[in-house]
């Protein structure tokens, strides 16, 4: 029990000898680079359910265009065009970016949750500084959920065949 540690400096000098006061202190901030094309675009790809959506934002009007429509003419609800709306509000950048964006698979909510994502990825690799407000929206993980698949031996996912005794 001679060659107890008591204290931090005991603990230094038994490691290697160096004392705490003397140990380098590295404090890496990570600054992150914009990422944009020859163009001066940013591109992302945004996922929900099973909508693939491929998204390219640059500087502009606030021009939405999905699948060469407007955004009012492809998502005619106000619900989806509420959240296509959502990550440009959060960053506070409203009407200072053009997006052009081709989405595939899956319906209308679908696409339109992953158009918003990959809006928010853009934005986020357009400018570096936006990313805490996104991030703590919640709006740059990817919503994994998806529909549950049809098991055999059931009528849907869960659902069982109505049971008859006799």
């Amino acid at each position: 029990m001679a060659d107890q540690i008591n204290s931090l400096e005991e603990l230094g000098a038994a490691a290697g000898g160096m004392d705490l006061a003397e140990a380098p202190v590295t404090e890496e901030v990570i600054q992150r680079e914009p990422k944009k094309d020859e163009f001066g675009r940013s591109y992302a790809t945004g996922k929900r359910k099973d909508a693939v959506a491929r998204v390219w934002i640059k500087p502009g009007s606030g021009k939405v265009t999905v699948n060469g429509k407007e955004m009012k003419e492809y998502f005619a609800r106000p619900v989806l065009q509420m959240i296509l709306a959502q990550p440009f509000s959060v960053a506070g950048v409203t009407d200072q970016f053009d997006v052009v964006a081709t989405v595939k698979g899956g319906g209308l909510s679908g696409q339109a949750g992953a158009v918003k994502h990959g809006v928010s990825k853009a934005l986020q690799l357009f400018d570096p500084s936006l990313r805490p407000a996104l991030k703590a929206a919640g709006f740059l993980t990817r919503d994994s959920r998806v529909v549950e698949r049809k098991k055999y031996g059931k009528a849907k996912a869960r659902k069982s065949f109505q049971f008859s005794k006799r």
